[in-house]
């Protein structure tokens, strides 16, 4: 067909027949063999050859016109989005030097703001709730010492400040009222086991604050007593005081008192010792004092001599004065005996009374004159021999030296220079000092265990 219309006709003799009948192959593949067939015409090819496979052509890039593309290069700078790139033109490399420089500036914020709220805020916050627990638990350690060491109410209460979380927590646990119940309870069983045989303890204390008294135990008493003993020290041993006190008086002071002077307070078994002293009757109370009194013993003190204050070497006066020391240096010290000195037992007097009458010339006068002269010490010796009825005679004699000074002091008239020797009941700590230095001793009697003639001026006074 293709033949006829290229006008390129062939003669159809060339060809010769085909005498046989075409198979089914031939059949099948007519169709086929006439397309080869026209095609090999087409591109000039008389003889059939048999079809090979093509490889793949490549793609090819088609130019634009023959315009010539220059190559890519990252733009230095400039306006505009473009495919692949971020902001201003920047590259993938660009945009992972962002990103990494703002992870460094976000930790380095973080960092700084951290910082600041660590020591601005949480530091300072830290340091005040700590400081809150360090005086919470010292004031504990404070309270519970000595006897209450070991009370479980104290591990109670340092459990509680250790699980507070604010210093307003911290501050609001209560320690002195719950120590102070302790305290009553425990001094409360001390005055059933230290007691004497004269329902008395003695009541040992600290005046320095700052020295606390401490109770230790000392194995075996005196010779013969095997038992242990408890006493109480301190650092300084001039910092201890010691008062012998009745167990009415013991039972009112612990009531009153609370944890602050009940920790600071040992009660122990009186270990006391009469010591007697020659003092004048400044030096004793006036000599106002009783048996049975209780008085406190301070100590004089002289200061060093002034130096020179003119050519003559002449020397400045110099005063006594007391102890400095608002305490005494012995409290509660029991009268036991007072005698006054002999030379006051010498009674010489005479008692003259004359009544003298007159009327119309005539005079009438009486006369009555009693006369004493004795020495009480003589009469005592008397007594003491059996001369004398001793019943008698101390119903004279009896109170004399304290009859006698009560006369005085009402009398405002006595014998200031007179000499006493008064017995002493006092601690036996207190025992040397009181003996080196009794001659500078001063004994006072407080207002709150007054004699009775001081209770009666009192209240004549303050009526």
């Amino acid at each position: 067909m293709l033949d006829k219309l290229k006008n390129n006709k062939k003669d159809s003799k060339d060809t010769p027949t085909k005498l046989r009948k075409p198979g089914p192959a031939e059949n099948s593949g007519e169709g086929g063999g006439k397309i080869r067939g026209l095609v090999s015409k087409v591109s000039g090819n008389d003889k059939e050859k048999k079809a090979k496979p093509r490889p793949m052509p490549k793609p090819k890039v088609k130019s634009n016109d023959g315009v010539k593309l220059k190559p890519k290069t990252a733009p230095k700078g400039g306006v505009g989005l473009r495919s692949g790139s971020g902001l201003g033109g920047k590259g993938p490399n660009d945009d992972q030097k962002t990103l990494v420089g703002a992870i460094v500036f976000g930790v380095i914020l973080i960092v700084l703001v951290s910082s600041l709220y660590y020591f601005l805020v949480y530091q300072p916050y830290q340091e005040n709730l700590d400081g809150a627990k360090n005086t919470k638990y010292g004031e504990i350690d404070s309270y519970f010492k000595n006897g209450l060491a070991s009370d479980p109410l104290k591990q109670t209460l340092t459990s509680q400040v250790a699980s507070a979380s604010t210093p307003e927590e911290v501050l609001a646990i209560d320690v002195i009222g719950p120590a102070t119940t302790e305290w009553r309870k425990y001094q409360n069983q001390q005055l059933k086991t230290k007691k004497d045989s004269f329902n008395r303890v003695m009541v040992a204390y600290s005046t320095d604050p700052n020295d606390a008294i401490t109770t230790s135990t000392n194995d075996g008493g005196s010779e013969g007593d095997n038992a242990s003993t408890s006493s109480a020290q301190t650092q300084n041993s001039e910092n201890k005081k010691e008062v012998i006190m009745n167990l009415e008086d013991t039972t009112n002071f612990i009531k009153q008192a609370d944890a602050l002077v009940l920790a600071n307070t040992v009660i122990e078994t009186p270990d006391t010792v009469a010591v007697p002293i020659v003092i004048s009757r400044v030096q004793a109370a006036a000599g106002l004092i009783n048996v049975g009194n209780t008085v406190d013993v301070y100590l004089k003190t002289e200061p060093e001599q002034a130096p020179a204050t003119n050519e003559s070497n002449e020397t400045a006066e110099t005063t006594t004065t007391v102890n400095s020391d608002k305490t005494p240096e012995i409290s509660g010290a029991t009268v036991l005996a007072i005698l006054r000195a002999k030379d006051s037992g010498t009674v010489d007097a005479t008692l003259l009374n004359s009544q003298s009458l007159t009327m119309n010339q005539a005079s009438s006068t009486t006369q009555s004159e009693k006369v004493t002269s004795t020495d009480v010490e003589q009469l005592l010796r008397a007594a003491a021999s059996g001369s004398f009825n001793k019943a008698q005679t101390s119903a004279l004699l009896q109170n004399y030296g304290i009859t006698l000074s009560d006369y005085e002091r009402s009398s405002n008239l006595g014998e200031l220079d007179a000499q006493y020797l008064v017995v002493l009941e006092i601690p036996r700590e207190d025992v040397k000092t009181l003996i080196v230095n009794s001659e500078s001793a001063m004994l006072t009697v407080s207002t709150q265990s007054a004699p009775t003639w001081m209770i009666k001026e009192m209240k004549s006074i303050y009526k």
